[in-house]
Order: structure tokens, then sequence, then C-alpha cells
């Protein structure tokens, strides 16, 4: 018998970025993402362009009360507000909770409360910045960084002197994702962007996950700041002197 510190959680979550939830699903439990008939923005389930792996598992929203869990791993405001009261059991309200936090506050960068204030709910974000900004009152915070999979078949070979930033909608997230520092930088460093509505900036578009790491791996981006060239050839001048 596999004993319950070992065994396979079921973690019952949503669908709110693709590639993070392919990365965690690496993660050696069973995760079960709702999905209703028209694949709405909270309910996508596991949309194609990615390759989900078996422990990945699309289940009908009206099926979810019915189902057992281990956890219950909220990902964004209205899976916590809206979701958890319209969907789940009252049991399954008395499962384990976690808050994953993908953003910094916005409506105030230092003093803006979080949405949950229980103890018993452990709130997890994704960069130490996000924690130090957001006030997350009586609740318990831990911070865990994105990670990603290394890919085995994928090299490094940098033949194309460009850099490449990868960002979804930078067009409509606008200076909260840096559009305005992608803008100053690219006049200085030929730079590429991927990601859905990149097109807006000249990019490349929607770049499947499959070839996004090919796809970065040829390129490199070489930029030495302006006074260190002076001051480059500063030093031959001297050196030519001596």
């Amino acid at each position: 018998m596999v004993s319950n510190a070992s065994r396979a959680l079921r973690i019952l979550t949503w669908h709110v970025h693709g590639n993070y939830l392919h990365y965690l699903s690496h993660c050696p439990h069973e995760f079960f993402v709702p999905v209703d008939e028209a694949r709405s923005s909270r309910f996508a389930g596991t949309p194609p362009g990615f390759p989900w792996r078996s422990n990945v598992h699309e289940i009908p929203t009206e099926r979810v009360p019915r189902l057992e869990f281990d956890c219950i791993l909220f990902q964004n405001e209205q899976n916590y507000t809206t979701d958890q009261y319209d969907m789940l059991s009252e049991a399954q309200r008395r499962l384990p909770k976690i808050y994953l936090e993908h953003d910094p506050p916005r409506a105030n960068p230092t003093d803006q409360r979080h949405i949950v204030e229980d103890p018993d709910v452990l709130i997890v974000h994704v960069t130490d910045f996000n924690r130090l900004m957001w006030d997350c009152g009586p609740a318990p915070v831990r911070v865990i960084e994105h990670g990603v999979a290394p890919l085995e078949e994928v090299r490094w070979s940098g033949e194309m002197r460009r850099g490449i930033v990868v960002v979804n909608n930078l067009s409509l997230r606008g200076r909260r994702l840096g559009a305005d520092v992608f803008e100053q930088v690219r006049w200085q460093v030929p730079l590429d962007v991927a990601g859905v509505a990149s097109e807006s900036f000249g990019g490349l578009g929607d770049v499947p996950s499959t070839c996004l790491a090919s796809l970065m791996s040829a390129r490199h981006a070489d930029r030495r700041p302006r006074h260190h060239r002076t001051g480059d050839r500063r030093r031959k001048r001297r050196l030519r002197m001596d």
C-alpha cells in the first residue's frame, strides 16, 4: 500500500497560464482542470499547443462537486471569490487550499491588501518582488519561482545576432509587462518578440511552445554600452602612447 506521505495528490486547479500549468504538471501529482462546453476563459481545460502530460485531466465543470481531491489550487481572483462557491461542495471547500499569485499588485505598488485574508490559505508568490509588494495580512506566504524543465534535444547555437522577448499580449498589458522597456531596448539591440498578439509590435506571433526553445536557441544579443566602448578606445590610446 502506498503511504499518504508518498502517494500522488489529486489537485484541482484552473487553466490560467498554459506554460505554467504545463511545467507545474512535471510535479508527481494528478492535476484536474475544469472545462465547460464553450471552453471559456476560466474553464479552458487543456488547450492545444502544449505537450500535456498524462497526469493532467480535463473534467467537465458539472462533475467537479462529485470528485475527490486532496487540495484546491486557485490561480486568480475569480477562482477564489466565485468559482469555489459556485462549483465546489462544502466538503471540498474544507480541503487544504493554496492561492498561486502570478502578478504584483496593480492598484497600489506597496499597500494593496491581498484578497486572501485567511490564515488557513497559503499564498504562493512566483517572485520575491511580488512577495515584498503584496500586503498578505494574516495569510501564510511562500515563494516558489518559475521553473522550466530542461530540453535535452535543444542546444544553444547563437548564430543569429538578435535577442528575443517572449510575452503574451504585450500591447494590452503595457508597462506592467515592460512594453516601454522593450520599445527602448530594441532601438539599441536587434530584438524580436514572440507571443500572443505580438504582431502588433512587429513580432513573430504565437509560437507553439514545442517550437519556442529552438527559436530562442538560435539567437544571441551583444550590446556594450557606449561608455564601455569609449573606455576601451581610451585604454588602447594609452597603450599606444606607452
